[in-house]
């Protein structure tokens, strides 16, 4: 067995969550349900406008790497921060859930990058992104040891968008395959699809052995709104693909094999959805680290994206581990 179930590489970022309405995103030209990247100054204007409720450390693949842990796994992670408050705030909370992390700070650049997520009666999360050290991961943070000692290396497609962190998802994946490990991608977001997709159908056949999409992702990269037709054309780009359906679950669909139906875990309550993708990824890979098979492992991704939905904030709350104990899940 690996020293570490996974090893995210991402974004490293803190976020700041609001409750807001319609005419907010309107106001701050923030897409409902999507993220848009902005500067220091649109990050100023709009945290000014903002009546925070919550801040965490955040990230997509850092959220998974949290819920990673709270499953009882062990997780690292790979993320630019610089030497800034906000900075020691992401490093001391990866060094309280025992993650693994020692990318060095980013030296005389942008300061620790911030999310404002918006959130809107409906539950719905919108976010503007100021990036600011998070988007200059190199290969030279990548370190072959480091990422060959997990299980699966696990890439967010946010920054996949970056030339430089892409070259960096390329570099992990060959050290994660030449130690026999898995890699792994979330899309993150349909416009990453839409403005990325010669880029990706290059690098997925050749570098990912588990992709995870959303339904809307999974259609525009596809071309199709129809499942059989994602799945048959799924099948013949990675070893496997999970897309998540909302409240209707999600399917697993192995190259070899049959599609894996999985059903949604209900939440106690919907309050929001940030982070319920990262979540979900999160068992998801913990559990195919592990040796579970697919049904088990997709299970551990509903329970877990249902319990950070039930709730303020990216990461969870309850231990997963205990949760996932208390269904016959671990």
């Amino acid at each position: 067995m690996a020293e570490l179930d996974v090893v995210g590489v991402g974004n490293a970022l803190v976020d700041v969550l609001a409750d807001t309405d319609e005419d907010f995103l309107k106001a701050h030209d923030i897409p409902k349900g999507g993220m848009v990247l902005i500067d220091d100054a649109k990050a100023a204007s709009i945290y000014a406008a903002m009546t925070p409720t919550a801040r965490a450390s955040g990230g997509s693949a850092a959220n998974s790497i949290a819920c990673v842990s709270s499953f009882g796994g062990h997780g690292g992670f790979v993320g630019k921060i610089a030497n800034d408050e906000l900075g020691d705030v992401f490093r001391g909370d990866m060094q309280k859930m025992a993650v693994a992390f020692n990318t060095p700070a980013l030296e005389g650049g942008p300061g620790t990058g911030r999310c404002l997520v918006a959130i809107t009666k409906d539950a719905e999360r919108s976010m503007a992104t100021c990036l600011g050290a998070a988007g200059h991961v190199t290969e030279a943070d990548i370190v072959d040891e480091f990422v060959g000692s997990a299980e699966i290396v696990f890439y967010e497609g946010y920054q996949f968008e970056a030339p430089t962190p892409r070259k960096s998802f390329v570099k992990a994946s060959i050290a994660a395959h030449a130690q026999n490990r898995k890699t792994a991608i979330t899309l993150s977001d349909k416009g990453v699809v839409e403005r990325q997709f010669d880029g990706l159908m290059e690098f997925l056949p050749e570098h990912i052995d588990i992709l995870l999409a959303n339904f809307d992702e999974a259609s525009t990269l596809f071309g199709s709104s129809d499942l059989e037709t994602i799945a048959k054309k799924a099948r013949a780009l990675c070893p496997l693909t999970a897309v998540t359906l909302s409240e209707k679950g999600s399917v697993l669909i192995p190259r070899d094999g049959e599609m894996v139906a999985v059903p949604a875990e209900k939440p106690s309550a919907l309050i929001d959805t940030t982070g319920a993708g990262d979540a979900y990824a999160a068992g998801l890979l913990f559990g195919i680290a592990r040796g579970f098979d697919l049904a088990r492992a997709g299970s551990l991704g509903s329970l877990s994206a249902a319990e950070v939905i039930s709730h303020y904030g990216a990461r969870p709350l309850a231990s997963l581990k205990d949760l996932g104990s208390a269904k016959g899940l671990l």
